[in-house]
């Protein structure tokens, strides 16, 4: 059961980390040909078009689930229909997003302000939601390596463009559109006949309301749930830029993201993972299993969010050469270790998911996203764009905590997960990771060692007693 959670977490989680991973080694030699601007001006407009991002697929994602384990046989009819639904709704929201794109561009980037646009919009209008359709079939039959080879690949691919964009053209920040266009359009492509094809899921556009309706009905109260993780990881960029902090310091914020944007990555990979496991064993009425499969994961993300964040500031160095970028290592420790909220988030809301209780779900992440929002608004004007890293820490591990401590919630969770251990876990290893990170190397090599050793021991003991 472990094995096969980890094997496909490795493969969900570090499939996407081989083009990171040269994506990073490829830093030192791009951010020569970057500024603290070419930063700013692509965290601005990441951090707009993905408030509403959300729209793009209205929460049906969790009406494929659903029908794929409750309807086995038939799954596919409903499927073709919501496929038809959002393939017309995508032309609606590629107009909303292609109006909000041409309104919030920064000035910086005015010369280009109708070619983003155009390049944000394209895939949309082209390929619509099959992307989406494909990556979720896929992971519901567990075949990870459909979705892994696919990301690694054009994962790479966009590497190389970044460096050709960028380096080789010295096309600044409109590199990474560039980049980011051919990828996306050639990934989308790669989908589109298994999708419509091989699985006989070509889309009706004849479809039938009741069942839209139905599912709407559903979905929609998730549409709140999934846009908390804009409010969580992306929005504070857009209150800098509402509260005037400046494109060079929105610019530096953004490169201390540079490895917590992986561990970001990484939670979605554990999601992938971990959610069709624990749907099977709710399914079986296993609640328990579930349970340590969350306990699994969460350790494993303990040791790995620590070690990197104990040697960010040699990370930083190597990695970051635009003069005073390296030294956000600081607000990196605090990123990265926020995202240890995921696998207990699962922990306490995918039984929710299982059971359709969406209405409920919503209410715990959106709180969340709006107390990161409040609190930047506060707290910005008086301390600086550097609090937004703890706002965003507060956060997150309140969306992946309160969810043990609210009595809807706790009443289809039979099993306790001991939130408060795990939460003190959290934030001791954050403090220490913090403190840590400006020790000798030497006393970090032998930290290090430490920790790997001792995780080995107790990962065996765990495995001996929860397998």
């Amino acid at each position: 059961m472990f094995k096969k959670l980890f094997s496909h977490t490795v493969i969900y989680g570090f499939a996407p980390q081989i083009p990171k991973v040269a994506q990073l080694f490829i830093l030192p030699v791009i951010t020569k040909d970057l500024t603290e601007v070419d930063f700013g001006v692509a965290g601005i407009l990441t951090a707009y078009t993905s408030s509403i991002a959300v729209l793009a697929f209205l929460g049906l994602r969790v009406i494929l689930v659903n029908t794929f384990y409750k309807s086995p046989n038939q799954f596919k009819w409903a499927w073709r229909q919501i496929y038809g639904f959002l393939t017309l709704w995508n032309f609606v929201y590629a107009l909303l997003l292609g109006f909000l794109i041409y309104w919030i561009v920064p000035e910086e980037a005015q010369e280009n302000r109708w070619l983003i646009t155009l390049m944000n919009v394209a895939p949309l209008v082209i390929f619509g939601p099959v992307g989406v359709i494909g990556m979720t079939y896929f992971q519901l039959k567990q075949k990870p390596l459909q979705i892994a080879l696919r990301t690694a690949l054009f994962g790479i691919l966009t590497v190389f463009l970044n460096l050709y964009f960028i380096s080789y053209l010295k096309l600044g920040y409109m590199g990474w559109f560039w980049a980011s266009l051919i990828a996306t359009v050639l990934s989308n492509a790669t989908y589109y006949y298994p999708v419509n094809f091989k699985f006989g899921l070509k889309p009706i556009f004849n479809f039938k309301w009741r069942l839209i309706k139905q599912s709407l009905k559903v979905s929609l109260p998730t549409v709140p749930h999934y846009y908390s993780s804009y409010l969580l990881n992306s929005s504070d960029k857009l209150v800098m830029d509402v509260l005037g902090v400046g494109v060079n310091n929105i610019g530096k914020y953004n490169a201390a993201y540079t490895v917590g944007n992986i561990f970001q990555q990484l939670g979605i990979a554990a999601g992938f993972a971990l959610g069709p496991m624990m749907t099977q064993k709710f399914k079986e009425g296993k609640d328990i299993v579930a349970r340590n499969l969350v306990f699994g994961m969460q350790f494993a993300f303990f040791v790995l969010t620590f070690l990197v964040s104990i040697w960010l500031k040699e990370l930083f160095s190597f990695l970051l050469k635009s003069p005073g970028l390296d030294q956000m290592y600081s607000l990196g420790i605090i990123i990265i270790m926020g995202y240890n909220y995921r696998p207990m988030y699962m922990g306490s809301c995918n039984k929710l998911f299982f059971l359709e209780k969406t209405n409920i779900i919503w209410k715990v992440t959106f709180l969340a996203g709006i107390i990161n929002v409040v609190l930047n608004s506060i707290f910005i004007p008086i301390y600086g764009f550097e609090v937004a890293a703890y706002t965003t820490f507060i956060s997150l591990l309140f969306m992946g905590y309160i969810g043990f401590f609210i009595p809807s919630i706790k009443a289809v969770n039979p099993v306790s997960y001991h939130p408060f251990i795990w939460l003190f876990l959290t934030i001791a290893l954050t403090i220490g990771a913090y403190f840590i990170v400006d020790f000798s190397i030497q006393v970090k090599i032998v930290i290090s060692l430490s920790v790997l050793v001792v995780s080995i021991f107790l990962g065996f003991l765990f495995k001996k007693r929860f397998a």
